[in-house]
This record gives structure tokens, C-alpha cells and sequence, in this order.
């Protein structure tokens, strides 16, 4: 690989075209991939793709004076010096606020680029180029940020936002929540029905096991079966099917872990308090993603779950 400092005027030009290129494409990409969900993001990302477009014809109008039509193919991975960036389609499946930290990190690493260049240029008409460019790229971020409050203004980016947080509730944490109160509530029963009937803790560790694994398996099918998502918005039922049953196992898995423990009372302790906590994780959730007041969701959560609790201490004591 070259280093950036062997570099000649032609390929520092060329290399300058060649990111003004990708830049403009990669901003492209971006405005694309979130035109559905995000259309005054995407405006702001076409925007910013004419704005490299119009720097790209800059550096070809000058380097055409100075050097001909020819540009060699010189791109920043060519060049040690040069962070290599994720792809944007990786960018992409990170969500919308990581495009747009990538978008701000593209700005400022043009920036660097274009005043070290400057530096490296004997040339006074191709210094003052790329001092403009970079200048330009300092200023690029500001400009995208008047653009968004001009295109983006508050209430859109917080009704994107609030779109995005939708999505996310009822494609993760609904089916987790639905498969994470299934697991630790409906398990209490067998689990502690086990327990007290034949005061050991193994016992109890192998009927909790078993329930929280048949649980899981049959609320993963029972969610990704459900609907295609396709019209309420759900999205990939294989995912959702996996996230319920992923969490139905770990609910019921949860307060059978300290059954492991030989001794019968220490282990009923510490189940009793893994039980608690589990519950009072749930009603945290129901306030803090599904706006249940607080009180409410820990009264309907701990209450039924002390039934159920309830139930199986007595079918296994009787």
C-alpha cells in the first residue's frame, strides 16, 4: 500500500476525485435505503450527495487543466494512512442514528484529508482548492444541520424517532415481554409443585428445565405463527418467534437455576428471590416501553405471580 506522503499532486487530485465519488455515492446509498421510513432524512442525504458532486467537479476541472483528461484509479484503501470504514450497507443495518454519526464521521475525515493535501501541494491554484474543499468540509456539518432544520425540523426527526422506537416495541420487546412473562410466571407452578412435594432440589432443577424448554419451544412457534407482520407491523416472524421463545426459556430458566443447590432451604431462598426480581424486571419494562404506570404493571405482575406461586406451593404440599 502507498503512504500518503509518497504521494504526487496528480494522485493526491486523483485520489480526491476518487473519494469525492464514493462519498457522493455512499450519501446516495443512504438516502435510498431510509427514503420509506425516513423521507426528510433521505432528502437531507440527497442533498449532501450533490454537495460532493459539485466538490467532485471542482477537483476534475482543475486536475484536467493541469493534467490532462486521464485520472488513474486511486482510492482511499489503496492509501496506509487512511481508516478503513465500514461498508454502508453494515452502516445500514445498524439504524438510522448510527447513518447519521457515519454521515458526520465521513464530513470530518474529508475535512483532515483535504488540509493535509493542502499542505503537501506546491501548486498555489491546487492549494487554494483544497484549502476551499476543506474549509467547505469544516462547514459541511454546520450545512447539514441547517439543512435538517430546514427539511428536518424538530417535530419530523421526533415523529421518525418515535416511528423507529414503534417499530422496535412491537418487533423485540413485544414478543420478548409476551415470552418472558410466559416463562416466569407460568413456571412457578411446576417448578415449586416439584419442589414441595419432594424436597429436592433436583428434582424441582429437572421439572423447571423441562417446562421452561417446552414453554420456549411452543411460544416461539406460537408468535412466529401468529401473523406475517406484514400488515400490523410486527415485521420478520422467524425473528419474533425466536426472540418469544428465547425469552419464554430464560424466564422459566431463571428461578430454576438455584434448585442446583443441594440444600433444600437455601436453594427455596434463593428461587423465592430470583422470582421477585424477575418480576419486578417485567413491570419495569410493561412502564418503561409499553407507558404502563409503574404501580400498576408491579400490582398486575406480582399479584399474579404470587397466585401462581400460591397454586404451585399448594398442589405440592397437599
Amino acid at each position: 500500500m502507498r503512504k500518503f506522503s509518497s504521494l504526487t499532486d496528480q494522485e493526491i487530485l486523483a485520489l480526491a476525485i476518487s473519494n469525492e465519488e464514493e462519498d457522493g455515492r455512499i450519501y446516495s446509498d443512504f438516502a435510498y435505503a431510509v427514503r420509506e421510513k425516513y423521507p426528510d432524512t433521505s432528502k437531507i442525504f440527497t442533498d449532501m450527495s450533490a454537495e460532493e458532486d459539485s466538490h467532485r467537479r471542482d477537483l476534475i476541472d482543475l486536475y484536467a487543466r493541469r493534467f490532462g483528461p486521464h485520472i488513474p484509479l486511486i482510492r482511499r484503501q489503496d492509501i496506509a494512512d487512511f481508516i478503513v470504514r465500514k461498508p454502508a450497507w453494515q452502516v445500514q443495518t445498524q439504524g438510522i442514528e448510527a447513518v447519521r454519526q457515519h454521515a458526520r464521521q465521513m464530513e470530518m475525515d474529508a475535512a483532515r484529508f483535504y488540509r493535509q493535501a493542502a499542505l503537501r501541494t506546491t501548486d498555489a491554484i491546487t492549494r487554494r482548492l483544497l484549502g476551499d474543499l476543506a474549509h467547505a468540509e469544516d462547514r459541511h456539518e454546520q450545512a447539514a444541520n441547517a439543512i435538517e432544520l430546514d427539511r428536518l425540523p424538530l417535530n419530523k426527526r421526533e415523529s421518525e424517532d418515535e416511528d423507529a422506537r414503534r417499530r422496535f416495541v412491537l418487533q423485540v420487546i413485544q414478543p420478548g415481554l409476551v415470552g418472558l412473562m410466559d416463562g416466569s410466571v407460568s413456571t412457578l407452578a411446576p417448578v415449586f409443585a416439584a419442589a414441595f412435594a419432594t424436597h429436592l432440589p433436583w428434582n424441582a432443577f429437572l421439572v423447571g428445565m423441562a417446562a421452561s424448554v417446552g414453554a420456549g419451544i411452543s411460544m416461539g412457534f406460537a408468535e412466529a405463527l401468529s401473523d406475517d407482520g406484514k400488515l400490523s407491523g410486527r415485521g420478520a416472524p422467524l425473528l419474533r418467534g425466536l426472540i418469544c421463545g428465547l425469552m419464554t426459556t430464560a424466564g422459566g430458566i431463571g428461578h430454576t437455576l438455584p434448585f442446583l443447590i443441594n440444600d433444600f432451604s437455601a436453594a427455596m431462598v434463593a428461587a423465592v428471590i430470583v422470582v421477585v426480581i424477575e418480576l419486578f424486571v417485567i413491570s419495569w419494562i410493561r412502564w418503561r416501553y409499553q407507558e404502563t404506570p409503574f404501580g400498576s404493571a408491579v400490582v398486575q405482575i406480582v399479584l399474579g405471580g404470587l397466585l401462581v406461586f400460591a397454586a404451585g406451593v399448594l398442589i405440592g404440599s397437599s
